[in-house]
């Protein structure tokens, strides 16, 4: 369903029962609300969430800001390597008084909120300027963007900004198919190349958005170090990363986690940038034991 979310016209999924303890979830940089395993969301409707999903700005089936114009990615990621300001079309800041909004539509004054990747990064925001909203809050495979910390190896980067071969439908499935190969996880927790094949095809279909893509891409780059944001956490938070991340090195979580007053961690062996079927129960028991430690601001 389409809501009116701080202006803008933002997809939203809301599943569970309506009494159920509201649980926000932001997707990460160019994905989509579908992104988020439907198991996932079933788990967690079990353990007795209301799950409330949305496209990002500029993702899925949201609005998007093409009249902004299409970023120049490398000269952005040489601006930041040279510590010079990135201008960039939005900020985190407004893509967190997005998620802001999606609760404002639903009448929800409080929730508890996990962000992955990018969406950690706006979640981050959330919780530090607007602690009231915010009952608990879960970090997955995310970062501060302090400079000090391991960035994506050069493997990572170089998938995170390449190009498809063609614009044809296969072209695109194969090249997302190749970038999530990339970053996510190997080994026993590697997708099956089947499955993500056919995932990747049907988040193609519902939209494919580049250029929307590469203006979050500088809403990161522009938004620097939010080391300082983290003492002002307040809800009681949880941080989920992989030991294999080649994305975000999991380095940055081990950083937020000691950063974070009280925060708990999962550190989980051999997981990469990506949400393995294996560990959805896993993920599903650390975000309800971590919204348990809520206590009666928002009980599960």
């Amino acid at each position: 369903m389409q809501l009116s979310a701080n202006g803008l016209g933002l997809e939203v999924e809301d599943d569970g029962p309506p009494d159920g303890a509201p649980l926000l979830l932001v997707m990460g940089l160019g994905m989509q609300l579908t992104s988020w395993p439907g198991e996932l969301v079933r788990l967690l409707v079990a353990r007795g969430f209301r799950v409330i999903r949305f496209d990002n700005r500029d993702a899925g089936l949201s609005r998007g800001f093409d009249e902004l114009g299409v970023p120049n990615v490398p000269v952005a990621a040489l601006r930041r390597m040279m510590r010079l300001p990135v201008r960039a079309p939005y900020t985190l800041r407004d893509m967190a008084a997005d998620a802001l909004g999606v609760l404002d539509a639903l009448g929800l004054a409080r929730a508890h909120v996990c962000g992955a990747s990018l969406g950690g990064m706006v979640a981050q925001h959330l919780a530090a300027e607007h602690a009231g909203r915010v009952a608990s809050l879960t970090l997955m495979m995310t970062t501060s963007g302090s400079r000090r910390l391991p960035q994506p190896t050069p493997k990572a980067q170089l998938a995170l900004v390449s190009r498809p071969a063609g614009r044809t439908r296969d072209a695109l499935v194969e090249h997302m198919v190749r970038v999530l190969t990339v970053i996510g996880s190997p080994g026993a927790l590697r997708a099956d190349p089947r499955e993500l094949r056919a995932r990747v095809a049907a988040g193609l279909a519902r939209a494919y958005r580049p250029a929307g893509t590469a203006r979050q891409l500088l809403a990161v780059a522009a938004d620097g170090d939010r080391t300082p944001l983290l003492a002002r956490i307040e809800a009681p938070t949880h941080v989920i990363h992989g030991s294999a991340d080649p994305l975000v090195p999991v380095e940055n979580g081990r950083d937020l986690a000691a950063r974070i007053r009280g925060a708990t961690h999962d550190f989980i062996e051999g997981m990469g940038h990506d949400l393995p079927q294996a560990l959805l129960a896993r993920f599903a028991d650390g975000i309800a034991a971590n919204a348990r430690r809520a206590g009666t601001r928002g009980q599960v």
